[in-house]
């Protein structure tokens, strides 16, 4: 990892960025579909260095099938230490139809909170991640 003098901000390595999103429940999804780029809030859980989402049938599901390169953001904060981070992954987006790989995202622990029928799983393989880490400012 290095940091940047001028702005004090840490550029993660690969390792630290993939433990940060295993932090995560919450992230954004982000799109390109129909000539525009669609962002939408969903839970995950990360999975031997690949993010799962469940999702119902929709936009998120059709870019899963239609055009599956997408962007997962998380990000989060540590009071304690008053330091914040931010990691995004880009990769293939695929809907899981193979009953082993269905039974095996059933398995994890995939937090629901609207309670909405989301009957896939997309598991998403990255090819790049990249984070940074901060200190906050003072509220």
């Amino acid at each position: 990892m290095t940091t940047d003098p001028r702005t004090g901000m840490t550029i993660l390595d690969e390792d630290t960025c993939w433990s940060l999103l295993s932090s995560a429940r919450l992230a954004r999804v982000a799109i390109a579909i129909a000539g525009d780029i669609e962002v939408f809030p969903v839970n995950i859980v990360v999975d031997d260095r690949t993010v799962v989402f469940r999702t119902g049938e929709g936009t998120k599901l059709a870019a899963a099938v239609i055009a599956p390169r997408v962007a997962v953001e998380a990000d989060g904060a540590d009071p304690a230490t008053g330091r914040a981070w931010s990691v995004v992954v880009k990769g293939r987006a695929e809907r899981l139809d193979r009953f082993a790989d269905i039974y095996r995202a059933e398995d994890l622990t995939l937090p629901d909170w609207t309670g909405h029928p989301k009957q896939w799983f997309v598991r998403v393989y990255g090819d790049q991640i990249a984070g940074r880490s901060f200190e906050t400012a003072p509220t």
